[in-house]
């Protein structure tokens, strides 16, 4: 018996399909097989030796293993985003989808009560990549003062901010206030994400570490 386990979670770094793929529009995905063969290899000399070549094809990676078991999980919680998984490996089956505002954004309901709660002003409700986004949005945000609020696949309400222009207290602060407003059934996401970043331009602006996890309680 083990009195102690280290559990490490490399997110993102797929190893192949599963069988509900479909549902998702991730048919043939395999993020580690497919980033090897589009850098005609890649070198992981730890991962080898624990056995990952044996798990999907890597290209530049074996498939040996030494003093290690390796293996290959289906999910069977209903989602896709990363705190199903995360929720599902400590044990709890997800078996309702967190809700997602991927397609549609979120509703002028939740964000009119953020601005009032918040007193600042929204920009952005899309679904986006981080970097992106505050390239498109944070000359205008260092300007204003708004927040910029977004999304993406995963079940998320982040917000943005330039660090120099909204100390992080007050982010952190709106992120727990927005935390608060979508534990409502209808606006019930997975996590809030404070998304500070700094620099004076978009070809400066850069995300800091200071970023700031908000998630549902199990």
């Amino acid at each position: 018996m083990f009195k102690r386990i280290f559990l490490l979670v490399i997110d993102s770094v797929g190893v192949g399909a599963l069988p509900d793929a479909k549902e998702y529009g991730d048919v043939g995905s395999n993020t580690l097989g497919n980033i090897a063969r589009l850098s005609k290899g890649i070198h992981l000399p730890t991962l080898e030796k624990m056995g990952i070549g044996n798990v999907t094809n890597v290209e530049g990676v074996n498939n040996i293993f030494k003093n290690s078991y390796f293996t290959k999980m289906d999910e069977l919680s209903i989602g896709k985003d990363t705190m199903t998984g995360h929720w599902e490996m400590m044990g709890l089956r997800v078996t309702k989808p967190f809700i997602t505002f991927t397609e549609t954004g979120f509703p002028d309901d939740l964000l009119e009560e953020l601005e009032r709660r918040t007193g600042r002003k929204i920009i952005g409700n899309i679904s986006a990549s981080g970097t992106e986004i505050i390239k498109d949005l944070g000359e205008r945000q260092l300007q204003t003062g708004e927040i910029i609020v977004y999304t993406s696949a995963d079940s998320v309400l982040q917000i943005a901010a330039n660090e120099e222009v909204i100390p992080l207290e007050e982010l952190y602060k709106m992120c727990e206030i927005a935390r608060e407003l979508t534990l409502k059934d209808e606006w019930r996401v997975g996590r809030v994400i404070a998304r500070p970043f700094i620099g004076k331009d978009k070809k400066t602006f850069k995300k800091t570490p200071n970023w700031n996890d908000y998630p549902l309680e199990p």
